[in-house]
């Protein structure tokens, strides 16, 4: 019977802020591995296709689980997509505008981002991603997205996006550097993997996911196996059911060798 892998990308396959912004070789040859096995290789993340690098494009994975599970291709096929509605998105971004929120709207293939937003482009900047399928010129009434982040260290700025966060909507809020996505509560990675599993005919107890952060726990308490990464936290690897080497160790590697292919 064929397995299902789903990988995560930060954290996971590579980490940008600590040196590895591609898979490192022995990690490749693991997940080619598996294909020739037989078997197929997933990337499951929160990032829109315009964040994926050239390499992860070309890679040759059998498909993709993008924008938290919004929307989830197999091959080519787009088997599940489902865009933010539009009348919120018009509300909303009028909205950032007047609070001085620099914000992305992220479709498939491209995201919108406008020119004029340049900490949010640094920010982008710092993690390698491309600019190659990012758009600054747009009607807004013409786009189909599936997720937001936004930059804001401004306090009405952040009461505002507070306020708009509702039983639809959930969002994630880094702190440090006054970051925010938003995206809906009814697509997760998990999901998504679900769709995948189901328009393969894989039965979930063949479905492997390796990830490391919090995004990652309900796909990793939902395949047949979760396996943490060794750099995630505590409280993340208590939700997988095996916990592997860190990123920067091949743990990737470590797992398809010694469990996912014995």
């Amino acid at each position: 019977m064929k397995k299902a892998v789903f990988f995560d990308i930060d954290g996971t396959l590579v980490d940008c802020l600590n040196g590895i912004k591609d898979i490192t070789p022995r990690v490749k040859k693991a997940i080619h591995a598996l294909q020739e096995n037989g078997d197929y290789v997933f990337i499951a993340t929160g990032r829109p296709y315009a964040f994926l690098n050239e390499a992860l494009r070309n890679f040759g994975f059998d498909g993709f689980v993008l924008t938290n599970g919004a929307y989830v291709k197999v091959k080519e096929k787009c088997i599940y997509k489902e865009f933010i509605n539009k009348d919120f998105i018009n509300d909303i971004v009028g909205n950032f505008e007047k609070y001085n929120i620099q914000y992305i709207l992220q479709g498939e293939p491209y995201s919108y981002i406008k020119d004029e937003h340049k900490k949010l482009h640094s920010f982008y900047d710092s993690f390698g991603i491309s600019k190659k399928y990012l758009e600054g010129n747009y009607s807004l009434e013409n786009l189909d997205i599936y997720k937001i982040e936004m930059l804001c260290d401004d306090k009405k700025g952040i009461d505002y996006f507070l306020s708009i966060v509702n039983d639809e909507y959930d969002y994630i809020h880094d702190e440090e550097h006054g970051f925010f996505e938003l995206y809906s509560k009814r697509n997760t990675k998990a999901s998504g993997i679900l769709k995948v599993l189901d328009f393969l005919d894989i039965p979930i107890e063949n479905s492997y996911a390796f990830g490391d952060g919090k995004n990652d726990i309900e796909m990793l308490s939902t395949v047949g196996c979760g396996i943490a990464m060794g750099n995630a936290s505590d409280y993340v690897k208590k939700y997988a059911k095996k916990v592997t080497d860190t990123v920067h160790n091949d743990g990737v590697a470590l797992e398809i060798e010694n469990f996912i292919l014995k």
